[in-house]
């Protein structure tokens, strides 16, 4: 093959344009496509596996975190809630293994359930109903999809993203769009196109959870710890798993260590409980893995946890620390977008906080009320970095959410 042939191999044809490109399907993708949908845009949804949810659901971590406070005051309210409602709209779950019992709130809106031992709005769901009311949601809004669909790279023209390199069944190919959306989760576009990030200094720990079919019935097994901050581990709730062993979950042979060992944690689980007489079996196992913060990117201004409660001119929401009851912080729209590329937003778990930050924006309230930030912002028509913020925030109390704590009304 002579040189003229191999340059005429790696040229990336562009197989469709949209008005708003969204890369990623878990509930930050699926909240920004249908807020932008619902507006009227053109939407392309871009997911690598072949269900919406992400974590949420292909990674088992079936709960939907709480969207109060902790002390009967809701605090994030939209698209958030929506689909929290939605997950649970055929069936609910309750925790197996642990004290709280859900659903919390969902079961009532009776003020009575706000109080008590553990007042939480919060819910455990079946991830694949949740997953198909989802997909259905996004089809009924108008949304294209395109599953097995895997972003690679990004074409720019300046400081803007004209494309976004893909590969999938065809082959590699390009999907322009006049806006673009990172829902990975990992920061994926954002560092594709160059801009700056960081990495989870701690790792990840070992996560292994499965759902068992047995005598008892079909339940979530939780074993190691993807949803719980390393201060706030609770080896009374959850199976304990090696703790030392961490994972970035940035490189392939990161990502396969973490998956095989998670894998064989529980074949040797499920073996150990037959060998002693339990008639069980794995009924679920991950399909993606339960790596809960790998990277993040720096956006124009990043959230920290010093100061909640504090008034932020450009708030788009809300949202409260579920590791705790009391905190609220209001999210600021200059976390999900850098100048340095105009024309994309963040939504999920790697807007840019800081670390200690991190643990609490990256569960699915947050990860949805971003998502329908950015979705809204881009439906309005600017570039992220020139909307117009005030018109965002009329159209997102518009569309039900609070934006600031002042908002809220007193317990």
């Amino acid at each position: 093959m002579n040189a003229m042939n191999i340059h005429e191999t790696l040229v990336t044809p562009v197989t469709d344009s949209c008005d708003v490109l969204v890369c990623g399907g878990g509930f930050a993708g699926v909240a920004a496509a249908l807020a932008a949908a619902r507006m009227g845009k053109k939407v392309i949804l871009l997911e690598k596996q072949y269900l919406l949810g992400g974590l949420g659901t292909a990674g088992l971590i079936t709960i939907f975190l709480p969207v109060c406070d902790g002390t009967g005051r809701q605090v994030t309210f939209g698209l958030t809630e929506e689909l929290l409602r939605l997950s649970v709209s055929v069936c609910h779950e309750s925790e197996p293994e642990g004290p709280r019992g859900y659903p919390n709130w969902i079961a009532s809106d009776d003020p009575a359930r706000r109080t008590g031992k553990n007042p939480r709005f919060e819910v455990g769901y079946n991830a694949q109903m949740a997953a198909m009311l989802m997909e259905k949601a996004l089809l009924d809004a108008g949304v294209t999809l395109r599953y097995g669909v895997c972003a690679v790279g990004v074409a720019k023209e300046g400081a803007r993203i004209a494309a976004v390199l893909v590969e999938s069944k065809q082959g590699r190919h390009a999907i322009a769009a006049d806006r673009v959306i990172d829902a990975t989760g990992d920061a994926d576009l954002a560092a594709f196109a160059g801009l700056e990030t960081d990495v989870f200094s701690k790792g990840n720990s070992l996560a292994a959870w499965y759902y068992e079919a047995g005598q008892k019935g079909y339940a979530l097994k939780m074993m190691g710890f993807s949803d719980v901050a390393d201060e706030k581990r609770d080896v009374s709730t959850n199976v304990m798993l090696d703790t030392l062993t961490r994972y970035d979950g940035l490189t392939d042979e990161s990502v396969a260590a973490f998956v095989c060992r998670a894998h064989g944690t529980v074949l040797q689980n499920v073996l150990a409980r037959r060998a002693a007489g339990e008639e069980v079996v794995p009924a679920t196992i991950p399909t993606t893995p339960q790596l809960r913060m790998t990277r993040r990117f720096r956006g124009k201004s990043t959230l920290t946890d010093g100061h909640p409660h504090e008034f932020v001119p450009d708030s788009v929401g809300l949202i409260a620390d579920w590791r705790f009851r009391g905190p609220v912080f209001e999210v600021p729209y200059s976390a999900l977008y850098s100048p340095a590329c105009p024309n994309l937003a963040v939504a999920g778990r790697c807007i840019s906080t800081s670390e200690e930050m991190w643990d609490v924006t990256r569960v699915i309230p947050c990860c949805t009320l971003t998502g329908q930030a950015v979705g809204t912002a881009a439906a309005l028509g600017a570039d992220f970095a020139g909307a117009d913020v005030a018109a965002l925030q009329r159209q997102l109390e518009r569309d039900g959410v609070v934006l600031h704590c002042r908002d809220l009304p007193a317990v």
